[in-house]
């Protein structure tokens, strides 16, 4: 089917009070089974794709990005795709040309004034191209030495504010999560989602979401994060299948045996995901 709009899915998952994951994309192996595993549970899911994945493809967005447009348009279930982290709109403008249904410019370190100027100037050029905009607000922990504290939280009235100076389609907040995170020990601040909940209508986004334990990620689909950004999860299993496979057949070559079960693994991982989060059997919501 075609690449999904990014807005209509979020749209629909706050009608729907279920949350779509997004889940990262370093190789073709983890496009494949993130659609496998979304195709399991008939659930809509996003494709995403950073600037640091990138860069792992030495500068060249075009290859795998014209991948993951495949990928997704021979899904049988919706599947959008989503730049995130860009850091600059000539990378947001090659996502577009490959096929991407919205983009994520990051600039959450600029100062308030100038990540209002860089936003609303990447909306006014993207929304004429049929692509979604994700803002963010507040600091996230875990990328280029940021480090998440109680100072950095998204504060509600600043974001309903942000909200309407920049046009932005979507909102990742800082509600207590930081990237990369190895040990599922975040603390969400539910009462601040709630509140931002309330501050604003446009979907709310969760960067950082492998560090959360299930029962707090299962608690912010409910109360309104509809956008929940998946990578190091992944990565674990990915790793761990290689590992397994590797330790067990010390003589295999064929880097497609052990890369098999490491897919396998990510496609498990993400059916679960998917049920945690509301979304299995939301592959036909409009």
């Amino acid at each position: 089917m075609p690449i999904s709009s990014t807005r209509e899915l979020l749209r629909a998952a706050q009608r729907g009070g279920y949350a779509v994951p997004a889940f990262n994309v370093i190789g073709v192996e983890h496009a494949e089974a993130i659609v496998r595993g979304a195709e399991a549970a008939q659930a809509p899911v996003i494709l995403q794709l950073s600037e640091n994945a990138v860069k792992y493809h030495f500068g060249a967005l075009e290859p795998i990005g014209h991948a993951c447009a495949a990928i997704a348009a021979a899904a049988s279930i919706p599947v959008a795709l989503h730049l995130d982290h860009a850091t600059t709109t000539d990378l947001c403008a090659r996502a577009v040309a490959s096929g991407f249904s919205s983009v994520m410019l990051d600039v959450s370190d600029l100062p308030y004034a100038a990540n209002i100027e860089r936003t609303a100037a990447l909306v006014a050029w993207a929304h004429p191209h049929g692509v979604s905009v994700e803002a963010g607000l507040g600091v996230v922990g875990g990328k280029d030495g940021a480090v998440s504290s109680p100072d950095g939280m998204t504060d509600p009235g600043q974001a309903r504010a942000y909200v309407a100076e920049t046009g932005a389609d979507a909102l990742a907040v800082a509600v207590g999560t930081t990237h990369g995170m190895r040990e599922r020990t975040a603390r969400l601040d539910l009462g601040l989602v709630d509140r931002l909940r309330t501050a604003i209508e446009l979907p709310l986004v969760l960067h950082g979401s492998s560090g959360v334990p299930d029962a707090d990620l299962a608690a912010a689909a409910a109360r309104g994060i509809v956008k929940i950004n998946l990578a190091t999860q992944l990565n674990i299993v990915f790793t761990a299948a290689i590992r397994r496979h590797l330790a067990a057949d010390l003589d295999v070559v064929d880097p497609r045996r052990y890369l098999a079960d490491a897919r396998d693994a990510v496609r498990d991982l993400v059916a679960d995901r998917l049920s945690l989060l509301g979304a299995v059997g939301k592959a036909g919501v409009g």
